[in-house]
């Protein structure tokens, strides 16, 4: 008999509720919210270090070189969250695994560099508030991909 298995005063053996199939859902779940919340804390570095060089740059190095400093930092920063806390990872080079999420971040940052000038030369939207709407738009496709290549899901303990 298994841990989720009971006994009932008739012998006849039942499933505990919370050990029904439902474990990996719970688990992905989790994991999904975890993931959601360091995503809040990245978008919340990255912002605040892109804002910190618009402040001390004041116009003398491009938006965009800023973007991309800020991105870079953010994630070698936050880099160690991810393969810790929301993916779990063992067993793979810190070194390899931080090149794919990079590569990850890329394809967001290049989203940000495509998109910002339009939406801020353009639209005549504001940077940060151009910039929040490229944010909120990126968490569900960078989660798909994360889970699936970048910490590959099979190496999750």
């Amino acid at each position: 008999m298994d841990s989720g298995t009971l006994l009932k005063p008739n012998n006849r053996s039942v499933r505990a509720p919370h050990a029904l199939p439902w474990a990996p859902l719970r688990a992905l779940l989790g994991q999904r919210i975890t993931y959601l919340l360091a995503g809040a804390l990245t978008a919340g570095v990255y912002y605040a270090l892109l804002g910190l060089g618009l402040l001390v740059a004041m116009d003398t190095v491009p938006y965009l070189v800023l973007v991309v400093v800020s991105h870079f930092i953010t994630t070698l920063i936050l880099y160690p969250v991810y393969r810790l806390v929301v993916f779990k990872v063992s067993g793979q080079g810190w070194l390899s695994g931080f090149l794919r999420f990079y590569a990850v971040g890329l394809t967001f940052l290049g989203s940000s560099v495509v998109g910002l000038p339009i939406l801020v030369e353009i639209a005549g939207i504001p940077l940060m508030v151009a910039q929040a709407l490229i944010i909120l738009l990126s968490p569900p496709l960078s989660y798909a991909i994360n889970r699936t290549w970048a910490f590959r899901a099979r190496n999750i303990v």
